[in-house]
């Protein structure tokens, strides 16, 4: 037997060796896919097949470099060189140069990224007269994309009554006609974009025989990975290719299809023998990655979603920790639950911060994570996007913040006198900061008296700068007259047009930047809130802006790199950590409430729980809060259904989140879960120090529902005693101060640290 045969388990073996016909491998989560791939290219290799024929289709580069660099020291470099591996992109881009001119096009035809595409339908946009408000380039950009992945051409799109009348109820009847004109000033333009590249290669194959022949010959095994994620057009051109050799092998886990919204079609690994009769699957199901508790957990999950191809994920690692499940009273107490843990498990592991990843379900909850772990002194780094406050949607904002309570901060003006887009160009903000040097004047004094000085403009510009005045006039008025943080923040992002914008079309992009407005928002009332429990009757804008502005510098993360990762979990797919941390485990949020109206929805973000779960080696935390700043409110929450679909067997559940967890819902409708439950009794915290890695069995339901907190006087409290607070939870009266007009109580909350309340503002219960 080969030596490299023999590294490989059973099942891996099998699945290497089979050559007999088209093949789907199953490869659960941390099974050694790469490698089963990796070592099926050199055993094609061995046996005869030549590298040359032998095309093999990642979705990044960085997949791609891995399987070469593990292929090469064992068939030599120039070898590995010959073999057709990499990017469906990049792959067929190649084929599309060489046989560009079959299809209308030059062999040095130009490939239009992201930005080219985005102008070149802002330009179409202009250019018919249309409101770019309504016909948002990046709304285009995604609709015109998602039709290419169907392929559906202008002409197909054209004959298609229903796409025609969805249009018309968008209020945007003229997508068809900026599709057409995007799609004839590529071709004159001689340019394709990036998913031109797989509508084309269709085109090439479907309507020339003999290049599809020719290229069917020439690519005699085909190997595809992470075929969950693929698209109906990858499916096709796989499909065309392998239609009469049927020598193909996939590689994916449908539990770990986690990207619909980027045309990724699930049922194309479903489905597969539909296209393929004499498929053989393989089912590479021992994971390597985790302990035993981690993967029956996961297991217990994604049982309940019935469209899957089933499987048994095993460990034959330690049993290990059961995965703990806490229930906090707040998302601001969850973020100090979080740090706690964090500093408490790596003290109890001996290991480093580079340990721990934070996982959540949308960016905007990293806010309240990156406060705490800053206030706890613990690294950080937003892993694959920035940190909350460098996000350039909350940027914007907070840069109308800044020019509202001091207008002449120039930095803060220029950023935002044209976002939204009311027409100031590049050429007029010049002109502006040209003048305010030449009269040493800040930019605001010269719009300000936008007559008084001579800066070359015409009326046009005059008017629309006027308006900007008059719009960000009304907003230092409001500060001037001393305006509350939230009430002028809520006015300032209302009015601006910054949420409104980004309205017109509910792509990924913009409902994660309305997210993280509404965040911001979240945060200026939040301080609002703490500011006035704390003894400030009245907070202002001036200082929010002055907490936030050391949370605004650069990450302060250690130089070595030494950092806990904060992410999504579409963006933790492919990583593994020794402890997962998972924030944020309820309704309406994960799963979150679009996803909630369909079967198809929830099983999606089952499986996203589920990738998850799977990327912890040894321990995994699952957090969930029972309220949550949404809008600028406090709002009830309630645990994720997914909670529930986990085995207890697998879980050491701290006693108030086993209370909420106990409870049966009546119907099948979790968006009205909460009117289901029985209240009865209030529920004990325990402190994420304290967890039992011992199971326990889910006791009688019971709840707070945060209608008991009142405010109480210094005659009701004393040194010592306990309360209950529905932000910070649970804590124990350090100092009673009545000196003054303004009774205080200082608390020493057990995961937020010590608070002062202001006794004739806080709720909370004396316990």
């Amino acid at each position: 037997m080969e030596d490299y045969l023999l590294e490989l388990n059973e099942r891996q073996r099998e699945a290497v060796l089979y050559t007999d016909g088209p093949q789907l491998v199953i490869a659960g989560a941390g099974s050694g896919k790469t490698r089963v791939l990796t070592y099926k290219i050199v055993h094609l290799m061995n046996i005869g097949f030549s590298p040359y024929r032998i095309m093999a289709l990642t979705f990044t580069n960085k997949a791609a470099r891995e399987m070469k660099e593990r292929i090469a020291p064992l068939v030599g470099e120039d070898n590995a060189a010959l073999l057709w591996m990499g990017t469906f992109h990049s792959i067929f881009s190649k084929l599309l140069h060489i046989n560009a001119e079959r299809i209308g096009f030059s062999r040095n035809f130009t490939i239009y990224d992201t930005d080219d595409s985005k102008s070149l339908i802002k330009m179409i946009v202009k250019d018919m007269n249309l409101d770019d408000k309504i016909y948002k380039p990046s709304s285009i950009q995604s609709h015109i994309s998602n039709m290419k992945n169907a392929l559906i051409s202008p002409a197909d799109y054209e004959r298609n009554s229903e796409l025609r009348q969805a249009d018309e109820r968008a209020q945007r009847p003229y997508t068809f006609a900026i599709y057409k004109a995007y799609w004839n000033r590529c071709r004159i333009a001689d340019a394709m974009d990036f998913d031109d590249l797989l509508f084309y290669t269709n085109i090439l194959l479907r309507d020339n025989k003999d290049i599809l022949h020719k290229y069917q010959d020439m690519f005699q095994y085909v190997l595809v990975d992470e075929y969950q994620d693929t698209n109906f057009a990858q499916h096709m051109i796989v499909s065309q290719l392998c239609r009469e050799h049927q020598r193909l092998c996939v590689v994916g886990d449908d539990a770990q299809s986690i990207y619909s919204f980027r045309g990724a079609n699930i049922s194309n690994i479903l489905n597969l023998k539909r296209y393929y009769p004499k498929l053989m699957t393989f089912k590479l199901e021992q994971n390597y990655r985790s302990t035993q508790c981690i993967i029956e957990a996961a297991n217990s999950l994604i049982a309940k979603n019935k469209q899957q191809i089933p499987k048994h994920i095993f460990s034959e690692n330690g049993k290990g920790e059961p995965i703990s499940v806490v229930e906090s009273y707040s998302d601001f107490e969850e973020s100090y639950v979080v740090a706690n843990y964090i500093i408490s498990t790596k003290a109890r592991q001996g290991g480093s911060y580079n340990d721990f990843a934070v996982l959540y379900r949308t960016n905007a909850q990293s806010r309240t994570l990156e406060e705490a772990l800053r206030k706890r002194n613990i690294p950080y780094i937003i892993y694959g996007g920035l940190s909350f406050y460098q996000r350039k949607e909350v940027k914007d904002a907070i840069a109308y913040f800044r020019l509202t309570t001091n207008p002449s901060d120039d930095e803060a003006l220029r950023r935002i006198i044209n976002t939204p887009t009311r027409g100031i160009g590049n050429t007029t903000i010049g002109k502006l900061q040209a003048a305010a040097i030449r009269n040493d004047v800040p930019i605001w004094k010269i719009i300000s008296h936008i007559d008084k000085y001579d800066i070359g403009i015409n009326s046009g510009t005059k008017s629309k700068l006027s308006k900007f005045y008059n719009l960000m006039t009304a907003f230092i008025e409001s500060f001037q007259n001393g305006a509350e943080a939230y009430e002028l923040a809520n006015k300032i992002i209302a009015t601006t047009g910054l949420i409104s914008s980004l309205q017109s079309s509910n792509t990924p992009e913009n409902i994660s930047k309305i997210e993280n407005l509404n965040e911001l928002l979240n945060a200026v009332q939040e301080f609002s809130n703490e500011k006035e429990e704390q003894g400030e009757e009245r907070t202002s804008l001036l200082d929010f802006l002055s907490e936030i502005s050391l949370a605004t510098d650069e990450d302060k993360n250690s130089d070595d790199g030494i950092n806990v990762k904060l992410m999504t979990v579409h963006a933790s797919k492919g990583l593994e950590f020794k402890n997962v941390i998972i924030v944020g485990v309820e309704e309406d949020l994960f799963p979150a409430t679009m996803s909630s109206d369909s079967i198809y929805g929830i099983e999606e973000e089952r499986r996203l729980l589920y990738v998850a779960i799977t990327r912890a080696k040894s321990t995994c935390l699952i957090t969930y809060a029972k309220q949550r700043y949404k809008n600028g409110e406090q709002k009830d929450c309630v645990a994720s259904r997914f909670i529930r679909d986990l085995d207890t067997k697998y879980l050491a559940i701290n006693s108030s989140a086993a209370n909420a967890l106990s409870a049966k819902p009546k119907s099948s409708d979790f968006n009205r879960i909460r009117d289901l439950w029985n209240t009865n009794s209030t529920p004990t915290h325990l402190r994420a120090e304290t967890f039992s890695n011992q199971s326990k069995p889910l006791p009688t339901f019971s709840s707070t529902s945060g209608g008991d907190f009142a405010i109480h006087s210094a005659d009701e409290l004393q040194n010592g005693c306990k309360i209950e607070h529905s932000r910070f939870g649970f804590g124990t009266i350090t100092a009673i101060d009545t000196s003054g007009d303004n009774a205080k109580a200082i608390v020493a909350f057990n995961e937020v640290g010590t608070k002062t309340l202001l006794l004739k503002f806080a709720k909370f219960k004396i316990l």
